[in-house]
C-alpha cells in the first residue's frame, strides 16, 4: 500500500496550510474547500453580520476580474456570538480546482447590528464591507483531493468600535487559518469491466462508518472526504468477478491512500 503524503506547513500572522511536495500534483484536478466562521467570546448579546457573498482571488493582484464566488450555503443574518467555544458556521463548502488561493473577500450587506447586554440593538456602520469586502491574505495551495477547511476567525472585542456618540462601527478584524480535515482512498480494480461497488468503512470508531463509490470505465476510483482512521475497503461486484477486501487501510486528514491494484479476477 502506498501512500501519498502532503506536508503541511504554518504559515506566520493569519495562516495555517498545508502544502505538497515538489513531486506532488497540485495543479491538476480538484480539492473540496470549506469556508466556516467562529468567533472570540466578546462582551455583547449578539452581534449579526450580514452575510451576503464569500470570494477567493487566486492571483496577489486586486484586478476585480480575478474574484471567484463561492456559493453560500446561507446568505444573511449570523449572530457570531452563537460560535463560540469551538462552534462554527459552514458558510460555503465546494470543489474548487487544485492550486493556489492568495485572498478571501468577505461581503457583507446592510444589516449588521449590534445587541447590547441591556437588549438595546444598536446598528453597525460597515463602509468596507458593503463597498469592496473585507479582504484577508491566505496564500493557500490546495492539493488535489485533499479536503480544507478554513476558519474565519472573528474578534469581536477588536472589530466592534464604539464612536463616542452612542454608535458602533464595524471594523473586522478577522484571523484566518486553513488545514486539511480529511485525506481520501484511491486505487485500480482489475479488470475495469468489473465495476466494482467500493465500500471504505472505517473500523476505528463504533458505529462504524461507511463511504463509497464505484470504479470508473478504467477502472480508476477515488472516495474523497475520508476522515482520518483506520478502514476496511471492500469490493464488491458480480459474477464471473469476485468480491475483494483491503484491510487496515490508514487514512489520515493530510494525505491520500493509494491503494494500487486491486484484483476482482
Amino acid at each position: 500500500m502506498k501512500i501519498t503524503r502532503f506536508l503541511p506547513y504554518a504559515a506566520a500572522a493569519l495562516l495555517g496550510l498545508a502544502s505538497c511536495s515538489k513531486s506532488d500534483d497540485s495543479s491538476a484536478g480538484m480539492s473540496k474547500f470549506e469556508v466556516r466562521l467562529t468567533d472570540a467570546p466578546g462582551d455583547y448579546k449578539a452581534v449579526n453580520l450580514d452575510v451576503q457573498q464569500v470570494q477567493v482571488h487566486v492571483s496577489d493582484d486586486d484586478k476585480e476580474e480575478g474574484w471567484q464566488n463561492l456559493s453560500l450555503i446561507r446568505p444573511g443574518i449570523y449572530n457570531v456570538m452563537d460560535y463560540t467555544n469551538g462552534n462554527s458556521a459552514l458558510l460555503t463548502s465546494a470543489d474548487f480546482p487544485a492550486g493556489k488561493i492568495s485572498q478571501i473577500r468577505l461581503i457583507l450587506g446592510n444589516n449588521n447590528t449590534l445587541t447590547l447586554r441591556d437588549g438595546t440593538v444598536k446598528p453597525l456602520k460597515t463602509p468596507s464591507g458593503q463597498q469592496s469586502g473585507v479582504k484577508l491574505k491566505i496564500d493557500a495551495v490546495l492539493v488535489r483531493d485533499v479536503t480544507y477547511q478554513l476558519v474565519l476567525d472573528f474578534d469581536v472585542a477588536k472589530s466592534i468600535v464604539a464612536r463616542g456618540n452612542g454608535d458602533y462601527n464595524l471594523k473586522p478584524v478577522i484571523r484566518t487559518v486553513t488545514t486539511a480535515v480529511a485525506g481520501g482512498i484511491r486505487g485500480t480494480v482489475t479488470p475495469a469491466a468489473a465495476k466494482p461497488l467500493v465500500l471504505a468503512i472505517r473500523t476505528s470508531v463504533t458505529p462504524n462508518d461507511t463511504l463509497s463509490t464505484t470504479a470508473d470505465a478504467l477502472g480508476g476510483f477515488l472516495i474523497r472526504a475520508v476522515p482520518a482512521g483506520t478502514y476496511r475497503v471492500e469490493f464488491q461486484t458480480a459474477l464471473p468477478y469476485h468480491n475483494a477486501t483491503r484491510t487496515g487501510v490508514n487514512v489520515t486528514n493530510d494525505q491520500i491512500t493509494d491503494l494500487g491494484s486491486v484484483s476482482v479476477q
